[in-house]
């Protein structure tokens, strides 16, 4: 594993010297997911490639020294737990709505000794009451349509920050449909950025929202009417 993450760290012009946590981190999640469902990828090489180097690769579409990050829906800690990592002077407030997940992340942070990383166990659309436009980003990997995610990420990000959600290269018809939502919410939708996962033939996508203006103060709803109803 270490060699894949040196090989493609240095793809990406990221320092290596992290190699020895990110290692520590993919162990510990192996290790937990043998009692808690976590991860269905197991192999140490695909850990390495499709979960840590994919993360990585954000820390390359926008400038994240020093700056505020929420990973909305982080589940077992993608992409936050490897920006944390690699970029030690971001801070990282990992968000997810499964305690158990908190908890091996809290526990996880503590023995990695990552002070820049924040565990917290709620609903993005209920923590936003506390936290508008409290981030410099927001962050997702999570598996749920955009203008979904764009609706409990967009209003925890200042006006001006930003919203990367990592998606399918094969996402056209997603972004396309999700234009006017983006909009409802304050945001616009930057760039896309396609690239290769370093030591890999996949190719993923970040969509990079800037947030324009304020999102709406009805936004978000509740999870069960953005579901059943997800903007248009």
């Amino acid at each position: 594993m270490e060699a894949i993450l040196k090989q493609g760290l240095e793809s990406l012009g990221l320092d290596a010297a992290a190699i020895p946590t990110l290692t520590e981190f993919a162990r510990r999640l192996l290790e937990k997911n043998k009692v808690m469902n976590l991860t269905a990828i197991t192999e140490a090489r695909d850990v390495a490639t499709l979960h840590l180097l994919d993360c990585a690769y954000l820390l390359t579409a926008a400038e994240f020294r020093g700056q505020a990050v929420v990973d909305v829906g982080t589940g077992a800690g993608f992409p936050g737990m490897p920006m944390a990592i690699l970029e030690p002077t971001a801070r990282l407030t990992l968000l997810d709505s499964l305690g158990k997940r908190i908890d091996f992340l809290q526990e996880t942070a503590e023995a990695l000794k990552l002070e820049n990383v924040s565990c917290v166990h709620a609903r993005a659309e209920e923590f936003a009451a506390d936290h508008r436009d409290r981030y410099d980003y927001a962050v997702s990997r999570a598996v749920a349509a955009l203008p979904v995610l764009s609706e409990l990420a967009l209003p925890l990000v200042k006006p001006g920050g930003a919203f990367l959600a990592m998606k399918s290269v094969d996402s056209d018809a997603e972004i396309d449909s999700a234009r006017s939502a983006i909009g409802q919410l304050g945001g616009k939708i930057e760039k896309l950025l396609d690239y290769t996962v370093p030591c890999t033939e996949v190719r993923h996508r970040v969509v990079l929202i800037r947030k324009v203006r304020p999102t709406p103060r009805q936004f978000p709803r509740a999870f069960a009417r953005i579901k059943k109803s997800p903007l248009k």
